[in-house]
């Protein structure tokens, strides 16, 4: 069996060309089949029958295309699923940016033609990513690339695989291009198998929560609360949907206040409050996630969201349709097993600070993190006063609180763990100084933007006026907090990764054909028939424990799970 198999597309001829690889990328033979062929041949190949010249039985092959969003699709709708891909679109992205690949061909080259880059989607994407201001709008999966692929798929291949070996990373980059790859394939599976849901339990929970559906106009919930809000802003005519108008009226009343933000509203003392704010609550149910929602993404019982596979600069993913990564906990209880079958739904917790104690090697959080809850370990230890304390102490070190109780708690927190709070500032003043950082497998950050190091040198020219000092000194610690998080946020996107991709093949080794259909971050679920759903709990565990190996190796830090096998989704807790 080959190492590679290269796949090369004909859209005219409607025939696609396999090229057997080995390890170097050497052909060892070629064959071209029709497009309609295709999967009949994919699946002798996975099955492991010698597909062509020069091969022989033995480990699966890794498929190499052009972009799997594009190629996989088919095969899964013809029955037909891969066990590895390369994924030349992904892979290429992370090589041309990534420092320890910086000598490479790759390197600082423009966006190809056919390459379609991650990017955050704004949607789902935090404020802390407003930074990245110069990237561009995010393509939808039609318009990813032109029909047929201009590439010469042979030597990018060998380009990438070059500048891989040529790097300061190759094991690391390694894992990294795979765990990326095979989160496409993930992405694409879950697209096609579908989360089960209810739309008769949806259309209840959205009828009690609103009202009936109606023929047009609000639900009657809504209308009922509009009303209460016109009344207590003694505006008969305000359309609460309306940012100026709802303004207009609170400053009639004596608020001058800047947004219509529920932190702002929240804050007010009048009896508009909690309407409005109750208003707010479902109007964004209703748009987000409502009938029309309903009727666009749940058919024949699954809800099939795209996702978007690095589609956050830091490797998070992101979703071109149906928000399934901000699915409402109201409405979860409409994600629900099939008869007979059961979700298994895990999280890792605490997964940011587990990955900080790992990357950093400090031994003293590694022992917190031995404990189920890290923070009540750090609490525990004497560190600090409770539990609170240490999460926000935790996460202001990680994302960069620099005032109130995690300011206050830091000096604590830096005296008992120095290395993993040294990481995580050293991320930061790399940042400050616009330079670019990197995960722990090699996925690096975009480089401070050009007005932000025209800033910095202008602020240490001899004529600055305190002004420029100022604003410098501002932008610079916005992007110190973007680099601090970039490294660990990034981090755990790939032992993310690498736990999907440890689970997907342990579920494909189990009888019933149990499956993934949700991944949220640091969260999975999956559908499996009710008699192994305690064998697909062992493999979740198991799988989380296997990426903290494979990424971190010997490293005495424990990524602990939060499981449950329900019914429901909304049963999960």
């Amino acid at each position: 069996m080959p190492a590679f198999v290269l796949l090369d597309h004909d859209e005219h001829a409607r025939t696609v060309t396999l090229t057997d690889l080995d390890d170097g990328a050497h052909v060892l033979g070629t064959r071209t089949v029709p497009a309609d062929g295709l999967p009949a041949e994919v699946a002798r190949v996975e099955a492991g029958a010698a597909p062509g010249p020069g091969t022989s039985g033995g480990a699966p092959v890794r498929w190499v295309w052009d972009d799997t969003r594009r190629r996989y699709p088919p095969l899964l709708a013809a029955g037909v699923r891969v066990e590895r891909c390369h994924d030349l679109r992904l892979c290429r992205t992370l090589l041309r940016h990534a420092v320890a690949a910086a000598g490479s061909a790759l390197a600082g080259q423009p966006r190809a033609a056919w390459e379609d880059p991650p990017v955050p989607e704004p949607a789902h994407v935090p404020s802390l990513f407003d930074l990245l201001d110069e990237a561009p709008a995010a393509p939808t999966r039609q318009d990813a690339h032109p029909a047929g692929s201009p590439v010469d798929l042979l030597a990018e291949l060998r380009t990438q695989l070059d500048a891989v070996a040529g790097s300061t990373a190759p094991r690391r980059l390694r894992l990294l291009l795979a765990a990326e790859s095979g989160g496409a394939l993930v992405a694409e599976e879950m697209h096609h198998d579908g989360l089960p849901w209810d739309p008769v339990v949806h259309d209840a929970l959205l009828t009690e929560l609103l009202g009936p559906r109606p023929a047009a106009g609000r639900p009657q919930r809504l209308e009922d609360l509009a009303a209460q809000v016109r009344a207590a802003l003694v505006a008969p005519r305000l359309n609460p949907d309306s940012p100026p108008d709802l303004l207009r009226a609170l400053r009639l009343q004596g608020f001058d206040l800047a947004s219509t933000s529920k932190w702002e509203i929240g804050a007010l003392d009048h009896p508009v409050v909690e309407p409005l704010l109750e208003y707010k609550r479902l109007s964004r149910l209703l748009s987000a996630n409502g009938w029309a929602w309903l009727d666009a993404w749940v058919h024949d019982g699954r809800f099939r969201p795209t996702y978007v596979v690095g589609g956050v600069v830091t490797g998070r993913w992101a979703t071109d349709g149906g928000g399934a990564l901000q699915l409402p906990a109201a409405l979860r209880a409409a994600a629900r097993a099939d008869p007979g079958w059961r979700l298994v739904v895990a999280d890792a917790a605490q997964l940011e600070p587990r990955v900080l104690a790992a990357m950093s090697g400090d031994d003293a959080m590694a022992a917190a993190a031995r404990a189920s809850d890290l923070y009540q370990g750090i609490a525990d230890a004497g560190i600090v006063p409770t539990r609170k304390d240490a999460k926000y102490a935790l996460l202001g070190a990680i994302y960069g609180a620099t005032t109130g109780a995690s300011a206050m708690l830091m000096p604590r927190l830096t005296a008992a763990y120095p290395r993993a709070v040294a990481l995580v500032e050293e991320a930061a003043r790399a940042g400050e100084r616009g330079e670019v950082v990197s995960t722990w497998l090699g996925r690096s950050s975009p480089p401070g933007a050009q007005a932000l190091l025209d800033d910095l040198a202008a602020a240490r020219s001899e004529g600055a006026s305190a002004q420029d000092v100022r604003e410098a000194r501002r932008r610079a610690r916005d992007r110190g907090r973007f680099t601090r998080n970039f490294v660990v946020q990034g981090t755990a996107a790939e032992w993310a990764l690498c736990w999907l991709a440890s689970l997907r093949r342990r579920l494909h080794a189990l009888p019933g054909r149990p499956h993934l259909v949700y991944f949220l971050h640091d969260e999975v679920v999956v559908h499996t028939p009710e008699e192994v759903a305690d064998d697909v709990a062992v493999a979740v565990r198991e799988s989380a424990a296997e990426a903290g190996r494979l990424l971190f190796g010997d490293r005495p830090v424990e990524f602990a799970l939060d499981l449950a096998v329900v019914g429901s989704y909304a049963d999960a807790g």
